[in-house]
């Protein structure tokens, strides 16, 4: 539900489940080491309440996620740590736009000339423990994790064993002397290599220890580190430093708290200075000049990540000039000059909460997936597409399933696997009627689409199928916009193709909407009234049955010629496809060609175009009585004349004709149409009876069969001519 959607109420009550929720996983991540979710679902939840705080200012809660940073240090074996300067978090940025609007607001905020130079420090966040050095007279004194920000955990014992921590900075050479005061800080990691030995440490040690007690080794119940950023925060906040010793931590410098003094102006040559001092900073830290170095950057670190020896998850970018960080200072828990642009998950687990099926515009069920929020590709991924009853089934998705799904590009989201596998659970029920109006929902023979055989009557067709009704390929009626078909529908006077032709007594309610006038009403009645006596082909296309296009409406009404049949004919084809053998192979569910010529039998009709899908399509349609209903509605308001087909002479009658690529001035079944009425025959497919290719752009391999059998090619102009010489 987006934040539009929700009541001051409904936020209220979302803000203080946020609250609670971010509180908890905050315990697990910054407390115990033991999230249960990824950081891309922890992100999803504070950009959700980000979200709705914005919406919804004054809802603002005291225990906001907001305002807070990491975890209140709580029952731990370690001492507490006040900070002198607060360790903040980073605001964070999910795509080139939003990079953009960080760089736009500094330059607002400090009111900057368009052509001033924001010159920013770009390096790769580590994904890690923060920890502070607090050095005085160049000796290490204190260390301490990050905590809530205000207080952490001592863990100065510990950082004496993390490779990059120093107990005594480096003073000489051309560098600034160490101020007296001076507190360093960064990320304490694991690498990927170490992590993979220290959990086959674990397993080993515990397989020792098995058969030392001459007990089962059960791999299963060994605890390991899920990833290494888990296991580099386990091993440093141990109380036995000699634990932390036996494990391979690294320290990298990322900036600094307290400070006596800051020898540099800037951000980048505090930096330098810092590893001049012998702690060692990001091999991969730049100065950028400009937003597209900073872009560019971005783009080369992630094209590296993969081949780090250590996990990171985006690029930190920070104002170069201290100055200006000074003036631009911090909002509740993060600083305004810094932003870490965090790397997409093309893939992320979450739960599958609840399957919903919408209705489409043309009667498809589509199911979809309502998801426990989560960064997917640098979106906030809260519905997942299912596609059809068929990938529901192959995926043996159900509500309260663990998912994976994936976002690539602009692709919509999709899910590529359920964690959860197969359980005493039932499978999800696919629906066999309409949710919206309880009409039969049915998959045509060879298809996995299910669709609502409802149409006009069904709410969630019926403005479309109107729209369709009233076009230029159906009745043609003029006035009738999008905008005016759905105004009508809303106020009740336009619920069915019939209420077009009553809309008479609705003129002096339509004048008196905003911007139509006498004249406007008057042509757009006198519109309808024209098409009291429609052509009996447009209409029956117009009424949107499946499979029955502009031509295939044109050859059933050469077979019937009086529309008025057609629901006899359709109720004949319902009652054999009742009685109907099936083919050989009855598993696929296979009509036989005697079945084929039955219903072109039936409809009186001899085009190869017409046959199973067809027959049954209109058979579906009037079997639904509400659609019965709506053709005996529509036939007391008009009456199409007997179909007669007028051929004019021309250079291509009687002649077989191919439409193959892009038309660009005319629709396919319109240009088929117009052969039709030219005396010839549109055909499908090229073959050695074919006479002439009609080929635009986008031709493909009907016009290289074409070629092949030497059979004349023109293009859409030419045949625009041999259409305008006919007569």
């Amino acid at each position: 539900m987006s934040k539009a959607d929700l009541t001051e109420a409904e936020a209220a009550n979302e803000l203080m489940r946020l609250a609670r929720q971010i509180a908890r996983h905050d315990a697990l991540y910054h407390a115990k080491d033991a999230p249960e979710i990824s950081d891309q679902q922890y992100d999803a939840l504070v950009r959700r309440n980000a979200e709705l705080e914005a919406a919804f200012p004054h809802l603002i809660r005291e225990d906001s996620p907001s305002r807070k940073v990491g975890h209140e240090v709580a029952a731990s074996p370690l001492s507490k740590v006040t900070h002198a300067v607060r360790m903040l978090s980073l605001d964070n940025a999910f795509t080139d736009e939003e990079l953009s609007d960080f760089a736009g607001r500094v330059r607002r905020f400090l009111s900057l000339a368009g052509d001033e130079t924001v010159a920013c420090t770009a390096e790769d966040k580590i994904d890690g423990l923060s920890c502070s050095l607090r050095y005085e007279g160049g000796k290490l004194v204190r260390a301490a994790t990050r905590g809530d920000g205000q207080v952490g955990e001592d863990v100065t014992p510990n950082v004496a064993h993390v490779e990059g921590i120093p107990q005594q900075l480096q003073t000489g050479g051309e560098g600034a002397p160490v101020p007296d005061v001076f507190e360093i800080r960064g990320e304490v990691f694991m690498e990927k290599a170490a992590f993979s030995s220290l959990n086959q440490r674990l397993m080993e040690e515990a397989r020792a220890e098995a058969e030392a007690k001459g007990a089962e080794f059960d791999a299963a119940k060994v605890r390991q580190f899920a990833n290494p950023r888990n296991a580099a925060a386990g091993s440093l906040r141990q109380k036995d430093a000699s634990v932390t010793a036996s494990r391979s931590l690294r320290f990298l410098a990322h900036g600094w708290g307290a400070a006596s003094d800051v020898p540099h102006e800037t951000q980048f040559g505090m930096m330098q200075q810092i590893l001049d001092w012998g702690v060692p900073v990001s091999p991969a830290l730049v100065r950028c000049m400009d937003l597209e170095q900073m872009l560019d950057h971005y783009r080369q670190i992630a094209e590296l990540r993969a081949d780090l020896a250590y996990d990171i998850d985006g690029v930190v970018y920070k104002v170069d000039r201290l100055d200006w960080q000074k003036r631009l200072g911090f909002v509740a828990k993060a600083p305004r000059w810094a932003i870490a642009r965090k790397f997409p998950a093309e893939r992320a687990e979450t739960t599958l909460e609840s399957i919903d099926i919408q209705v489409g515009r043309t009667g498809k069920l589509t199911p979809v997936g309502r998801l426990a929020p989560v960064l997917v590709g640098g979106v906030t991924v809260t519905n997942v597409t299912l596609h059809n009853r068929d990938e529901i089934a192959r995926l043996g998705v159900r509500p309260g399933d663990s998912v994976v799904v994936q976002r690539a590009g602009d692709v919509i989201p999709q899910v590529v696997e359920n964690l959860t596998g197969a359980d005493e659970r039932p499978a999800f029920p696919f629906p066999d009627h309409c949710p919206d109006c309880g009409s039969e929902a049915i998959a045509e023979e060879g298809e996995v689409d299910v669709r609502c055989t409802g149409g006009l009557i069904c709410p969630a067709q019926r403005t479309e199928r109107l729209q369709h009704f009233v076009s230029r390929s159906a009745l043609d009626i003029e006035g009738f916009g999008e905008k005016t078909i759905a105004d009508f529908f809303a106020r009740g006077w336009l619920e069915s193709p019939a209420d077009i032709f009553r809309l008479k007594h609705h003129r002096e309610e339509i004048l008196a909407l905003d911007g139509w006038q006498d004249k406007s009403v008057d042509k757009l009645l006198a519109a309808v009234e024209t098409k009291r006596q429609p052509d009996a082909a447009r209409m029956l296309f117009g009424l949107g049955i499946r499979h029955v296009g502009a031509v295939t409406a044109r050859d059933l009404m050469k077979g019937l010629a009086d529309i008025a049949r057609l629901p006899g004919k359709a109720a004949q084809i319902q009652s054999y496809r009742a009685e109907s053998p099936r083919g050989e192979d009855e598993s696929q569910g296979k009509y036989t060609a005697r079945t084929v010529e039955a219903i072109k039998a039936i409809l009186e009709v001899r085009t190869d175009g017409i046959g199973i899908a067809v027959g049954f399509a209109l058979a579906d349609f009037f079997h639904e009585t509400h659609n019965s209903d709506v053709w005996d509605d529509l036939l007391s308001e008009v009456s199409p004349p007997p179909f007669v087909v007028e051929t004019m002479a021309s250079a291509v009658a009687g002649k077989t004709v191919v439409f193959t690529g892009k038309l660009e001035t005319m629709s396919r079944d319109e240009a088929k149409a117009q052969a039709e009425r030219l005396g010839a025959k549109a055909a499908g497919s090229v073959s050695a009876k074919t006479d002439l290719v009609v080929a635009g752009p986008e031709a493909g391999s009907k016009l290289k069969k074409a070629t092949e059998l030497g059979i004349e090619v023109i293009d859409e102009a030419a045949w625009a001519e041999i259409v305008s010489k006919a007569g």
